[in-house]
């Protein structure tokens, strides 16, 4: 599970990434509404949303020209059941102040 949490976090780290996210969460959206918020270069983009798609967080599919994308919550709920474990570690600590 580690290798998949770094790369769920690492992903995550990336503004933009996380802007994607956020835009996502709201519903599925082509790759050029996502784009467009951006300044940067499509080609520069489409290698963001390849780290959120090779994490497992982004799916798309194409229709004609269009690529739509939406979330995948698997990666999210294995994230927040870490999560949740870790919280109940330093909840229970003996040692807390």
């Amino acid at each position: 599970m580690t290798s998949k949490l770094d790369t769920f976090f690492g992903a995550m780290a990336d503004p933009t990434r996380r802007a994607v996210i956020e835009t996502l969460a709201r519903g599925p959206a082509s790759v050029s509404t996502l784009h467009a918020p951006h300044a940067m270069a499509l080609p520069t983009f489409m290698r963001h949303l390849k780290v959120l798609e090779e994490t497992g967080i982004v799916r798309s599919v194409k229709k004609g020209r269009v690529r739509t994308c939406h979330i995948d919550p698997a990666p999210l709920v294995e994230v927040q059941g870490w999560l949740a474990w870790q919280r109940e570690i330093w909840e229970h600590r003996s040692d807390r102040g």
